[in-house]
């Protein structure tokens, strides 16, 4: 007979499923991602958001423009002391702007509060291991990833396969 810890046992209670990595029993909350060795803690629904998304450059003299904000949608800014960065709907973007597009928006779906610790870091280093360029915003409630267009598959696939829900995806 295999004598178990005290935490274990309570653990076990708790959870009430086991699964087998490493010939080592761990809680299911504590299974390891296949795209990495650190623990899964905790898994998100993130939803796709419909638009193409362009990240601008402006000059950080620059009053924040009306077109940012005109056809709604997500858009978020930040300025700093060399720049104003502008991320919104791709076709509110005039020609003439400094940008680039082809983005899209992953948000979770949830409200994160400000001691969770670690949850971009889980998400990237999984889209890292894929191989995937990541925009990562804030908001004051919740996170959002944004990835270009064209690896959007490899984005969810690898989101999915940790564990994650992507809804808003074909």
């Amino acid at each position: 007979r295999v004598m178990v810890p005290r935490c274990q046992r309570m653990a076990r209670e708790r959870l009430g499923r086991w699964h087998v990595n490493h010939d080592r029993q761990r809680p299911r909350s504590h299974q390891r991602s296949p795209m990495s060795d650190r623990p899964v803690t905790r898994t998100w629904v993130l939803t796709l958001l419909p638009d193409e998304l362009s990240v601008c450059r402006l000059d950080e003299k620059e009053p924040v423009p009306v077109w940012v904000t005109d056809r709604g949608g997500f858009w978020s800014m930040t300025r700093r002391d060399r720049e104003l960065s502008v991320v919104c709907v791709t076709a509110s973007v005039p020609a003439s702007i400094q940008h680039e597009s082809g983005w899209r928006c992953l948000v979770i779906d949830e409200v994160i509060p400000f001691a969770e610790i670690g949850v971009l870091a889980a998400l990237t280093s999984l889209l890292a291991a894929a191989q995937v360029s990541v925009f990562a915003l804030s908001t004051y409630e919740t996170d959002a990833l944004m990835v270009k267009q064209d690896r959007l598959k490899q984005v969810t696939d690898a989101l999915e396969s940790a564990g994650h829900q992507v809804r808003g995806h074909q």
